[in-house]
């Protein structure tokens, strides 16, 4: 069952490119928290704390498209380089901000927003130049089940510091984190020799193209299949935010906010759970069945919920919080590698960057919509509502159009070799190489990944230790 992560692990760069870019997006989870504590501290209200950690999210969501049409025309590294730098300035701009000047941290954090680091959005549109077949799902699940970990660890080592030094002090450890997760992705990226545009790829059957007539130009999002994918990640995404909401109201009404780790910590530890075992899978996932099994794990949690039914203890739920977890992970996967296939090959950063923009704006919907939910019908109510958006969006997977398995020989062509065997030729940037030519150290695979280990003369090479 490891067949697949150890496939992966052994392509030149990827580890080094999906250590980096988790440290580069650290920030992410933490920000709001430190924020909320900044603001509050300084107005004395949630509401004024909430804008301004929300202009974080619509900078972010704003510039998602943008940043990632920039970054397929390439110098990918010098944007990360740019946004990690600004960002962390803003970061410290606003750390060191006057508390009677706090009405400048809504301009401020919007505009600092502008600047978060693509790095999610670009190395996802790298996995499909990078990995192919078992090795493209296994790095989609690893990516979804690592960024767990995200959720999990950068709240609780924020939550620490501002504990420990304050939200300032916060800000600036999250700051220096991301300027150092910048730099070492866009160092990554020039290692692996994937900072220039991205190339152009024979089309397979069901993906959406340019070439060829079977997709309109211009906006990514005149693509229907492209637009159900954003959709689903918008609902879903909500659906799993409200889910984490509707945790901490649960927690507060029994005036007990230890509760709120305990519980986000073992529906982490079910995702978490669930993708590692997906990444271990063979075959094509199959998204449909992996959403519909995530809204049934929201949806059982229902019967246990007030007002419906009052437990002695919210601990008696964390077994059915953990099999809910489990698949969440798997279905996020499933989702960044279907888009991975039918966005356009030289767009795909473009589209990752549309689905990074369909996420924030999926993050903001839950909080009014799950507190009204909550506010009218209790926890149960909450619980109703995040099980509907993950259903919907599975709903809309019945839509989206079947990928054709693509033949290799289309693919790849075949040129003989003096012992009569064939030896698959490469194309980048639409020059053809000879089995005898370097591909050169680091370059992205172009065709199909053996299955099986090769010979050495196409073997690609180790990779180095980072």
């Amino acid at each position: 069952m490891l067949a697949n992560y150890r496939r992966l692990f052994a392509v030149p760069h990827v580890t080094s490119l999906l250590v980096w870019s988790l440290t580069a997006r650290f920030y992410t989870p933490g920000l709001m928290i430190a924020v909320t504590f900044l603001v509050e501290g300084w107005t004395g209200s949630y509401t004024l704390a909430g804008l301004v950690a929300g202009a974080f999210t619509l900078g972010i969501a704003l510039v998602g498209p943008l940043r990632g049409r920039m970054a397929d025309r390439g110098g990918s590294d010098r944007l990360v380089l740019v946004c990690g730098v600004v960002f962390t300035l803003g970061l410290l701009a606003l750390a060191l901000l006057p508390a009677s000047l706090w009405w400048l941290s809504l301009p401020l954090a919007l505009g600092t927003g502008l600047f978060g680091t693509p790095a999610n959005q670009i190395v996802r549109a790298l996995w499909p130049r990078l990995t192919r077949g078992p090795e493209r799902q296994a790095i989609y699940a690893a990516e979804a089940t690592t960024q767990e970990l995200l959720f999990v660890f950068a709240p609780v080592l924020t939550a620490a510091v501002v504990a420990m030094a304050g939200p300032r002090q916060a800000l600036l450890m999250l700051g220096v984190l991301g300027l150092l997760g910048a730099v070492g992705f866009a160092r990554a990226l020039r290692r692996a020799g994937v900072t220039g545009p991205a190339p152009v790829e024979e089309t397979p059957e069901g993906e959406v193209s340019e070439k060829g007539g079977k997709g309109p130009r211009g906006s990514l999002l005149f693509h229907p299949a492209l637009c159900l994918l954003f959709a689903m990640c918008l609902l879903i995404i909500s659906g799993v935010v409200g889910m984490d909401l509707v945790i901490v109201a649960w927690a507060n009404e029994l005036g007990a906010p230890q509760y709120v780790m305990v519980l986000a910590s073992v529906w982490a530890l079910g995702s978490l759970v669930g993708g590692a075992v997906s990444g271990m899978l063979k075959g094509v996932p199959r998204l449909t069945l992996r959403a519909f099994a995530a809204a049934l794990g929201m949806a059982v949690l229902i019967p246990f919920v007030p007002p419906i039914s009052h437990l002695p203890t919210p601990l008696l739920i964390t077994p059915l919080l953990f099999v809910s977890g489990l698949a969440l992970a798997p279905t996020l996967a499933a989702m960044m590698g279907r888009l991975g296939d039918i966005a356009p090959s030289h767009r795909r950063a473009e589209a990752f960057g549309w689905m990074s923009t369909a996420m924030s704006t999926g993050a903001a919907v839950a909080g009014p919509l799950t507190g009204a939910l909550v506010d009218t019908n209790g926890i149960a109510g909450g619980v109703v509502g995040a099980a509907s958006l993950v259903l919907l969006a599975a709903v809309l997977t019945l839509f989206l159009p079947r990928i054709g398995a693509a033949a290799p020989s289309s693919e790849v062509p075949e040129e003989p070799a003096s012992d009569g065997a064939t030896v698959p030729l490469a194309t980048e940037g639409g020059d053809r190489i000879s089995p005898s030519s370097p591909r050169g150290h680091g370059g992205p695979t172009v065709g199909p990944a053996p299955t099986e280990p090769t010979g050495t003369a196409v073997s690609p090479p180790r990779p180095s230790a980072p």
